[in-house]
């Protein structure tokens, strides 16, 4: 039997990793009408549990240095946003329109790149940032109608809070921070951050709304390994484009589990935005 390669393991892991992200939002919405910051609180608290273990058992410790501290918080807190924007999105809309609009955080990340890290985004990554707001603008849909346009502008918001996660994650690695570490730092600051809320506001859950909530949080674990290893195997550029399938696995499952349908604009949207990443991949393959 011919030996698998490092970048086919990788999309293996990445699209594991998507099916993962889609199941969580999906036990999300399932676990029914709880505070967005409970949902947030159990899911982090699982997945800093798994996060522990794994430093554990690969003897990577709790170790960090007081000169990345900056970007632990700054991981930790739009992390955190993102999530609470996430779940929020994932409660109000279609579970695929909130998977697409937190797919933005790519887009975001390069936004905060040039902020923050000072790289400087080429012509074809500025005219890629554009489109895919014009594609997310068919997926939120403006209105004057707050109830219907306040969790689409939300769940862009998480797509933000994503992207600037995923650039202080990255500055993190290019200082050698393991992945395990970071998963932890942020899970635990999550933890810490949504627990007095609950202690003063806690909504009483049912044993299968508990259930659903290890549950996300299991897949929350499996999605953020699964995407560390993939990212380990090859690099973004090659297999980026392949973290989109969390979208037709969230169309999928909103569809069987819910009766969720897109419309046609969600749908517009949808060709827009994976179009701009497709194309992205293209051009990033070239050089």
């Amino acid at each position: 039997m011919k030996k698998i390669g490092k970048k086919q393991k990788a999309i293996i892991y990445i699209i594991t990793s998507a099916f993962c992200f889609a199941l969580m939002n999906c036990f999300v919405r399932l676990s029914g009408d709880l505070p967005t910051v409970q949902k947030s609180f159990f899911r982090n608290f699982i997945a800093a549990l798994m996060a522990f273990m794994l430093m554990i058992k690969s003897g990577t410790g709790f170790g960090y240095k007081m000169k990345d501290m900056p970007l632990y918080l700054i991981r930790s807190v739009m992390g955190t946003i993102g999530i609470l924007c996430n779940f929020y999105a994932v409660d109000h809309l279609n579970v695929s329109d909130a998977s697409m609009l937190n797919k933005l955080s790519p887009f975001f990340a390069i936004i905060f790149s040039f902020i923050f890290l000072r790289e400087k985004p080429k012509l074809v990554q500025g005219i890629g940032v554009i489109t895919a707001f014009i594609g997310s603008l068919f997926i939120i849909k403006p209105s004057m109608e707050l109830s219907a346009f306040l969790p689409a502008l939300v769940g862009l918001a998480g797509g933000m809070g994503a992207g600037g996660a995923y650039t202080a994650v990255r500055a993190l690695g290019s200082r050698g921070v393991k992945g395990p570490l970071i998963v932890f730092f942020f899970s635990a600051f999550s933890c810490l951050f949504t627990l007095p809320f609950i202690l003063f506001d806690y909504s009483p859950m049912t044993g299968i709304q508990l259930l659903f909530l290890i549950l996300a949080g299991i897949a929350a674990a499996g999605g953020q390994f699964t995407i560390t290893a993939a990212y380990s195997n090859a690099p973004a550029k090659e297999i980026s484009v392949f973290d989109y399938f969390q979208v037709v696995f969230a169309a999928a499952l909103g569809f069987f589990l819910f009766d969720q349908i897109p419309d046609i604009y969600s749908v517009i949207g949808y060709v827009i935005i994976c179009g701009t990443a497709v194309a992205a991949f293209l051009y990033n393959g070239r050089e």
